[in-house]
């Protein structure tokens, strides 16, 4: 079950941040390099990221890695 709650917070995270960049999901797969469809699958927590996904993601998003962990991790205490 914590690998589950771990994809649900990591899906908001990426949500928040991508909407906050003005980016569609589309547009974020193309900037971080993978499948145009594996944005979406990470927000519904359908998937979840590997080390590289989220180093990808990040770098698509122009944040750090690890703002996304802390996030995930702030997100998981609330």
């Amino acid at each position: 079950m914590r690998g589950r709650k771990v994809a649900v917070a990591f899906g908001r995270v990426l949500k928040e941040v991508r909407e906050r960049k003005n980016l569609s999901q589309e547009e974020l797969a193309f900037r971080s390099g993978i499948s145009r469809t594996y944005p979406s699958l990470l927000e519904r927590a359908r998937r979840q990221p590997t080390l590289s996904v989220i180093i990808s993601v990040a770098a698509g998003l122009d944040v750090r890695p690890d703002f996304l962990v802390n996030r995930t991790l702030e997100e998981l205490k609330e």
